[in-house]
């Protein structure tokens, strides 16, 4: 298994065919305008299949004109009628050469038809062609090369040898082939896509369609970073290579019995084409699967994946697809791909600073250049996304048409408060959790990120919370990244742990779980409105007000387990210059005593008193750290 970490350039556009036309007819006007190729063409167009015929029925010269050659540019099939007297027509041949480039170049497909021809003729330039060729290489030997050239090419393509039977009966047949091919709709994925052919480069060297074998390749990542949008602009590059296609989206909303038991019959339908099939239960869902797909090569997407079962029920080996088949899985949760098997695995990184300020630039400002007014606002705006698509599309339409004192307000707010809507994406890998999952998320958020790892575990093993594990699944599920043994995450999934703990009980700091901030933990301890919901405070003495502790302000609180005092680097100073002198912020009187047993670290910086109270509860303590020049010894007794 292997994994992407290239690093990007900016870039803000995709390299994605746009086809204007699906078919182009090339033919041969005095062999087949009036008859096959008419009714051929009626055909198609009866199909809603958009067709390109040229009905200039004046004998040309051989050199094509600008509109011709950009309509078989545009055209996603070519279809290229081989009929006896085709060779003798210099606009043919012309043609069949530009169609070959374009082949090579853009990815079209050749469907030849040999109208009562041999290929064989084709191929050799026997026959008809072989008269044809007597005269244009007298004319022009050097094109007659590359015609000969074009000929030999196409004609080694599977295609259609019209030769005994009913034309209808083939002009049905090759109809239904067409419909089934373009069955590959186009995805909608916006305009606003920035630095997409990064991703698809990268994506489409590790699906490297030229391999003839079952590929599994899994786009991970946090949410809102555009894991769908990728594999919507990936599928609609490379899914007209392919026998059929099924993007089955969020399929996290629908992973229940019945919801994989609907994914089944949608991917089956839109690989059959439309066939309605009716599956009584999943495991037979499996088995039609297995059955009718083996023969084909196909692509899968199967998008926002957050159960195994889910990829166990739709995509579950490689065995069950035809070889050339490519299977792409999107999720968060890096561990399920590893534990489905699948190829590779590409992580999709936040958006470079060009790409952020391109991106923003979109949707705040539409398509106009901001003015230097908005410019220390719009990189204010830039780092608070951090890169993440998302919210730089929320933020960006959020703050649309508003004067510079409402951007002001409007990112206090949000410095405050996270976006709902980026909140609500977020959260559903919080969601997905277990409870002392949650806990660990929610206590590195508010007090560890940037913190050694070791220290971090433990501090919270002693808290039971099986760290080793559990920083394992966070990591994997995206919401926190390991770097140098520090904890980290990405500052909106900072601010999504804060909101949680905030929602708690917005009005009461007192009955959350974890303070932080200094304005919260004045209010509690000043107030004496702490509970046993708190079960961790660290406090920043350089951000807050004098406080003055007391045992009445922690009597309630039960479950502390984490209590960290740290005062700023001036204080430090002050301590080292003069160490007789103490200057706190905070103040503890001689008598007071922490209630909890539950209390695992303490560290306090500028500790004022001379020892620990004599009741103090040491029994499942982990660390302790008192930095003070006033402390003599630890306890006035033993304990």
């Amino acid at each position: 298994m292997a994994s992407s970490s290239i690093q990007r350039a900016s870039s803000s556009s995709t390299s994605i065919p746009q086809w204007k036309y699906d078919v182009f007819l090339n033919f041969r006007g005095e062999d087949t305008r009036e008859n096959f190729t008419d009714h051929l063409y009626t055909a198609l167009v009866e199909r809603g299949i958009h067709t390109f015929r040229d009905d200039e029925e004046i004998e040309r010269g051989s050199k094509i004109t600008p509109k011709l050659l950009k309509s078989i540019e545009e055209s996603r099939f070519c279809m290229v009628v081989f009929s006896k007297s085709y060779a003798h027509s210099t606009w043919c041949l012309e043609e069949l050469v530009k169609i070959i480039e374009c082949v090579k170049e853009n990815g079209q497909t050749i469907i030849p038809i040999f109208y009562h021809v041999d290929p064989s003729d084709v191929r050799r330039q026997k026959g008809s062609f072989e008269e044809a060729f007597v005269n244009l290489e007298r004319q022009n030997e050097k094109k007659a090369k590359r015609w000969r050239a074009a000929l030999r090419k196409a004609s080694k393509i599977s295609g259609w040898h019209i030769k005994n039977g009913y034309e209808s009966v083939f002009i049905k047949k090759i109809t239904n082939d067409i419909c089934k091919r373009l069955n590959c709709k186009i995805l909608h994925v916006g305009e606003n896509i920035v630095g997409m052919d990064f991703h698809l480069d990268n994506l489409k060297s590790l699906i490297n369609i030229t391999l003839n074998e079952v590929r599994m390749i899994g786009i991970y990542g946090i949410g809102g970073i555009g894991k769908t949008t990728i594999a919507k602009v990936v599928c609609n590059s490379i899914s007209y290579q392919f026998d059929g296609s099924s993007f089955l989206e969020d399929v996290r909303k629908t992973g229940n019995y019945c919801g994989v038991l609907q994914l089944q019959q949608r991917l089956l339908q839109d690989i059959l084409r439309g066939r309605d099939m009716k599956l009584h239960n999943i495991d037979e869902g499996i088995n039609v699967i297995k059955d009718r797909l083996r023969s084909k090569r196909v692509l899968v997407v199967v998008d926002d994946v957050d159960n195994l079962c889910q990829l166990e029920y739709i995509v579950g080996k490689h065995d069950w697809f035809c070889p050339g088949s490519r299977i792409i899985i999107t999720t968060r949760d890096k561990h399920l791909l590893d534990v489905h098997g699948v190829d590779e695995t590409y992580e999709v990184k936040e958006l470079n600073y060009e790409e952020s300020i391109e991106l923003f630039r979109r949707y705040a400002f539409k398509q106009s250049l901001p003015k230097d007014d908005y410019k220390n606002l719009l990189n204010r705006a830039i780092d608070y996304a951090k890169g993440l698509p998302l919210a730089l599309k929320v933020l960006g339409i959020f703050l649309f048409s508003k004067t510079i004192p409402e951007w002001e307000s409007s990112l206090c707010k949000l410095e405050r408060k996270l976006h709902m809507d980026i909140q609500s994406v977020l959260k559903i890998s919080f969601d997905g959790l277990d409870d002392v999952e949650k806990e660990i998320f929610l206590d590195i958020a508010c007090f560890f990120k940037g913190k050694d790892k070791d220290f971090v575990s433990r501090i919270l093993d002693g808290c039971n919370f099986y760290v080793e594990s559990g920083i394992r699944v966070l990591v994997d599920k995206c919401l926190l990244t390991v770097s140098n043994n520090k904890l980290d995450m990405h500052d909106l999934l900072q601010h999504m742990g804060w909101e949680i703990v905030r929602g708690q009980c917005l009005k009461e700091p007192g009955r959350r779980s974890r303070l932080w901030e200094g304005e919260d933990i004045y209010h509690v301890l000043t107030r004496n409105t702490g509970t046993k919901e708190i079960e961790g405070i660290i406090l920043d003495m350089s951000t807050s007000k004098q406080i003055q502790f007391s045992t009445k302000a922690f009597k309630r609180m039960k479950r502390l387990r984490l209590l960290k005092v740290h005062q700023d680097a001036q204080y430090d100073s002050m301590v080292k210059y003069c160490k007789d002198v103490h200057v706190p912020k905070g103040h503890l009187p001689e008598d007071f005593t922490f209630p909890s047993y539950d209390l695992r670290y303490l560290h306090w910086d500028g500790y004022p008193l001379k020892s620990l109270p004599l009741c103090f509860h040491v029994e499942n303590l982990v660390e302790l750290s008192l930095q003070s020049s006033r402390i003599e010894k630890l306890w006035d007794k033993k304990v």
